[in-house]
């Protein structure tokens, strides 16, 4: 079900970097929904600080990767060379251990995604996990990771990285055979949990392999059989999550452990309505340090380029589609489909939030990305719309039917325009002197058609009046209709007579 909600995106300066020099391409939120409406998206011109979809993202950059003509980011396997693994424990921090690792029993909820992958670290295991009610092992295969055990921490210290990641390319050209077969899958190491914890290192894949894979023979990636992985082409794609512990486990059938899921899905809607409002408590959903450390943006800069996007724009909505979560070791991950609207702007993007507990066990914004929106949203978004701006035309036409000024009225913004009267008081004072002596008796509404405007959305239908002294007029007539907290209200009206 969508959400409606009031909502901007922008952008991290870390994911335009990480789009190249690391671990594969993310695709930042500024993408038009149609072509009919590239004109009308244009965005405002920002400072290159800005995190908004405004600000626009590194768009020559990803070009080139989806061309093929950017270089493909290099494994960290390929970067380290081969060693003594027990000079790279030497380089985990003092206060971590090998047996300081993240086991996870994989929590059961209605808002876990439909498909994601875990890996077992300690049997050597990779899992493909399906949420069919319930919870279930889909595909179970052997796999390779880091030839040192426990989480990773520094550049080269030949261990698999362990938490919450996602898929963001796949490779199939340019690959050394003999290290990786011929299919890879780059993943977001470092997210930005790992960053504001000073994790280092990069280009952290899925990958094949030239013969048959050994345990622990990685210098952290995960490697599966090379017929194996092929096996699983067509069910891994950008955005899939990688669950990556020590040990995994799952609850048994028909056992739930929601709570905490359903606590962090309802923050997402608590900060949404916050957003919706443009008030200031959307600020305290952040940690505010954290937040700066996980990006490279400061906490300080994106929320003086919200308060003043807030106090420029007219209106913001954003609708929030397949809302998911899943947990890390010490912080959760949700991730959500949003179509973000302005006047005269319309974007979409797949968006992740990751949340940490603050010193209160308050849960808190940490950081942000954001990637490729599936094909389907526009139509999602349509539909949505659809449905909810017809609900308000059947109100509109319902209270003009019945000559109800206080139900008619309550559907337009004060400054409405209609047909040469400017402001809803102008338009209301004609429509009283109207109906007065003359109160319509039929209204009746035919052909609808509903589209995106600059302005909002546009609904242009054909309409038959009647009124009681038995006049007719048949035309066309086209609303516009703004977002107004969750209801749309009519800001222009025009009328063209005839047939």
């Amino acid at each position: 079900m969508f959400l409606l909600v009031t909502v901007t995106a922008y952008p991290s300066a870390a994911d335009a970097r990480n789009s190249v020099d690391e671990q594969g391409p993310v695709i930042a939120d500024a993408l038009p929904l149609n072509d009919s409406a590239t004109a009308q998206n244009s965005m405002p011109s920002e400072p290159a600080t800005v995190s908004e979809p405004e600000a626009g993202f590194d768009a020559g950059a990803q070009a080139g990767i989806e061309a093929g003509t950017a270089p493909v980011p290099t494994p960290e396997a390929a970067l380290v060379p081969e060693g003594d693994p027990k000079a790279a424990m030497s380089m985990a921090p003092p206060a971590q251990t090998i047996g300081d690792t993240w086991h996870l029993t994989i929590p059961e909820h209605e808002n876990s995604p439909v498909r994601f992958l875990a890996i077992d670290k300690a049997s050597q295991t990779f899992f493909l996990m399906e949420r069919r009610s319930p919870l279930r092992k889909a595909v179970e295969l052997p796999c390779a990771t880091g030839q040192v055990a426990g989480d990773k921490y520094r550049e080269g210290d030949l261990r698999t990285p362990e938490g919450v990641y996602f898929i963001q390319r796949k490779l199939t050209t340019g690959l050394d055979y003999q290290l990786y077969g011929d299919i890879a899958y780059t993943l977001n190491f470092p997210n930005p949990v790992d960053r504001i914890e000073g994790k280092t290192g990069y280009g952290i894949w899925i990958h094949g392999r030239g013969g048959k894979i050994v345990p622990m023979e990685t210098r952290g990636c995960v490697a599966l059989n090379t017929p194996d992985l092929h096996g699983l082409s067509s069910t891994l794609g950008r955005g899939t999550p990688v669950i990556i512990a020590q040990k995994i486990a799952w609850p048994p059938d028909g056992q739930s452990h929601s709570g905490e899921a359903n606590a962090i899905i309802a923050m997402v809607r608590e900060w949404a309505k916050a957003w919706q409002n443009k008030s200031d408590t959307f600020f305290s959903f952040y940690a505010p340090q954290k937040y700066s450390r996980s990006g490279g943006e400061s906490f300080e800069a994106f929320k003086a380029n919200k308060e003043r996007l807030f106090a420029r724009m007219p209106w913001i909505q954003v609708v929030l589609d397949d809302i998911t979560a899943l947990p890390g070791p010490d912080y959760w991950v949700t991730a959500f489909d949003q179509v973000y609207r302005a006047p005269g702007i319309t974007s979409a993007v797949r968006k992740r939030l990751y949340w940490q507990k603050d010193p209160k066990g308050v849960w808190r914004i940490v950081g942000q990305e954001y990637d490729q929106p599936p094909p389907d949203l526009e139509q999602r978004y349509m539909a949505h719309v659809t449905k909810s701006v017809s609900e308000a035309l059947s109100l509109w036409q319902a209270a003009w039917e019945r000559a109800d000024l206080d139900g008619y009225a309550a559907l337009y913004l004060p400054g409405a325009h209609q047909q040469g009267r400017n402001g809803l008081k102008a338009v209301m004072e004609h429509k009283q002197t109207l109906w007065a002596d003359n109160p319509p008796t039929r209204v009746e509404l035919s052909n609808r058609r509903i589209a995106l405007h600059p302005k909002g959305i546009e609904v242009a239908f054909r309409q038959v009046y009647e009124s009681s002294n038995g006049y007719t007029d048949t035309g066309t007539k086209t609303l516009i209709l703004e977002p107004h907290g969750e209801q749309w209200l009519i800001s222009a009206e025009y009328w063209r007579k005839g047939n």
